[in-house]
């Protein structure tokens, strides 16, 4: 108890209490505590206590970059009273000086980027051409001195960039050498969902999953994450540049009579088959056995001639790989990924997974991971681990789809805050309703509407969050942005983090402002707005999900798995949207805010949080404020 570096508030003890507990005993803790409650540093105050103990170290895991900053912040403020060393790691693509300033490298995959960065350490070293200039720097710079910065400051991932950046050294060659001295490392998911990463990442810190305490922030998005870390695909934009490779790099046959080309050119039309017989507009089901049974019947072969087929297209693209890597290009291969697909493909457990073809502008086979407990079984190998958010109920649906261990234990605290500071209200003329918005379109026009007239009345820093990319582009297609008064930020798909960051805080620092966001995105989770950095929030629909064929596929594995999948799949998910995206209006006691949700179906979670029918929006939120005043 010692380490918290804060006076407590309501709930703060029994929650430091309740995680020094389940760590000292190395179990597993499942925890839901309200937003704004300060998570983040009773997590390190209460796992820090084992870890000095016990000789441990505690991986602290975000879903974001942005929420890794909180953390360094928090255990700045308990290293003033107990020395705590910690960093903050990213991914090549945030923090290698290099890809900055190279457009292609940017979109490298771990792996990739692994690779080149091996060679071109490896040039530098000997001497040759075609190392890189910034690690060259970093291994005829004093280490110490670094060490000791690190030590006194405790700098961000920003904070670090910037002071490599002004020497010329990389911060992502530095830091890995920081981590093994390291009680705290803050990292991305992936570092520790992917296995490639993963060993990397044990490697780097010099220890082994039983020494090792995990802390999993934002909890309620990992079972999605780890459905994805297990799914992959082939899309018809990957086979085009498949053919494109084989003209450069030559077209070797795989089996007798069978080349690359011909392999790519059939799946090219077994696609084009699947969309006409299977698509039903964003995606279908096909059949398990679709690709490989149209494979082995057009050229007559077995299914282990197959096999054998795509474990050579896979060693093509591996000397293909190679060889680019010597050049001291991007080690990418399509031809690589055509046969690590088919082979992962056929291994496929049908249990475990649904195979779809996918429309759109680049369709794609996918294979869908139904199982989220199959990429979370290493943390079960841990010292500890703590699962935490402010919107994890139903906590046996968590439980149950990532596998915690039955003797672990679950605790649910309540926000500190008063409920009448934070007031939802709702109209109940509009919806995102997915049929509604078939039969009448003028629906969206009337949220715009709607949107309009609040940010313009109110004039207070207000955010807009949409169920999805392709509603926020409805609105800007309208240009929505030129009825506003005050300055438009936005967080589109794909930003980069300093992109966001900018975009959050020139919204801060604008007001009055509005920003677009998205239920689920970075700014509705792990961001926070105290005071008037954020007043109002406007919800453009219920985030429900699409009945897409993947949709209904998990709800029916949730069915049959555990009788529950219209609550575990639907209901659970768009529950926990909601909240964490109202839970960015009180982040301390002293806040205020109000939220208009845009839907008739905000009904449907009055057991989750009250929300009242306004049938004059803009007049009830000024009388909001007038109150607030008064």
């Amino acid at each position: 108890m010692g380490l918290f570096p804060y006076q407590f508030r309501k709930f703060q003890e029994d929650l430091v209490k309740a995680i020094t507990a389940a760590t000292a005993s190395s179990s597993h803790l499942v925890l839901e505590s309200g937003t704004g409650t300060g998570k983040t540093v009773c997590a390190l105050a209460g796992t820090l206590e084992t870890a000095l103990k016990e000789n441990k170290k505690i991986l602290y895991l975000t879903r974001t970059n942005s929420q890794q900053q909180q953390v360094i912040l928090e255990l700045r403020r308990i290293n003033e009273s107990t020395p705590v060393f910690g960093v903050a790691l990213q991914g090549r693509q945030n923090t290698c000086p290099l890809i900055q300033h190279d457009a292609e490298l940017k979109s490298g995959t771990p792996e990739e980027l692994s690779k080149l960065c091996g060679e071109k350490k490896s040039k530098t070293i000997s001497g040759k051409n075609g190392g890189c200039r910034f690690y060259q720097e970093t291994i005829a710079t004093n280490f110490e001195e670094i060490q000791n910065y690190c030590a006194e400051t405790l700098p961000t991932v920003e904070e670090f960039f910037d002071y490599c950046d002004q020497r010329g050294l990389c911060p992502h060659e530095l830091t890995k050498d920081l981590l093994a001295q390291a009680t705290v490392v803050a990292a991305p998911y992936v570092y520790f969902f992917s296995p490639f990463i993963r060993q990397r990442l044990l490697d780097w810190m010099n220890i082994s999953e039983a020494d090792l305490i995990v802390i999993i922030d934002e909890a309620h998005n990992l079972p999605e994450y780890a459905r994805e870390t297990r799914s992959f695909r082939l899309s018809a934009k990957v086979l085009e540049l498949i053919s494109k490779e084989l003209d450069d790099f030559g077209d070797p046959e795989v089996l007798e009579g069978i080349s690359i080309r011909d392999l790519a050119e059939e799946i090219k039309l077994l696609l084009k088959k699947a969309q006409e017989e299977y698509l039903i507009e964003d995606d279908g089901m096909i059949p398990p056995d679709f690709l490989e049974a149209g494979l082995m019947s057009s050229f007559s072969i077995t299914s282990y001639a197959l096999k054998a087929a795509a474990e050579s297209i896979a060693e093509f693209g591996e000397t293909i790989r190679d060889a680019k890597r010597k050049k001291g290009r991007l080690p990418r291969s399509y031809i690589f990924s055509l046969g690590n697909f088919l082979q992962l493909w056929m291994e496929t457990y049908e249990e475990f997974y649904v195979k779809l073809i996918i429309g759109g502008d680049n369709p794609a086979f996918e294979a869908y991971c139904m199982d989220p407990a199959i990429a979370c079984l290493p943390i079960f190998d841990c010292y500890a681990s703590l699962h935490m958010s402010g919107t994890l109920s139903p906590l046996n649906e968590y439980r149950a789809s990532i596998g915690v261990p039955e003797d672990a234990k679950s605790i649910i605290l309540p926000s500190p805050f008063d409920p009448a500071r934070r007031v939802v209200l709702y109209a109940d003329d509009v919806t995102t309703r997915y049929e509604d918005l078939l039969k009448d379109e003028e629906i969206i026009r009337k949220m715009e509407d709607y949107t309009v007239a609040v940010c313009n009345a109110c004039r207070k820093n207000t955010a807009v969050f949409f169920p999805s990319y392709t509603l926020m582009d409805r609105f800007l297609a309208d240009r929505i942005v030129y009825r506003l008064k005050q300055r438009v930020f936005m967080e589109r798909k794909g930003m980069q983090q300093h992109e966001l960051m900018a975009e959050v805080n020139g919204f801060k620092n604008s007001q009055p402002a509005i920003i677009f966001a998205v239920m689920g995105g970075r700014v509705s989770e792990g961001i926070d707005f105290p005071g008037s950095e954020l007043e109002i929030e406007i919800l453009e629909g219920i985030p429900y999900p699409k009945p897409t064929a993947k949709q209904r596929a998990l709800l029916h594995y949730y069915e049959i798995k555990f009788g529950k999948g219209w609550e575990y799949t639907v209901k659970a998910p768009v529950t926990r949207r909601l909240l964490q995206t109202l839970g960015r209006l009180i982040r301390t006691e002293e806040d205020r805010g109000i939220a208009l949700i845009l839907d008739k179906r905000a009904t449907q979670f009055s057991d989750k949080f009250r929300s009242t029918l306004s049938e004059t929006p803009v007049n009830d939120i000024l009388n909001f404020f007038i109150d607030k005043k008064s």
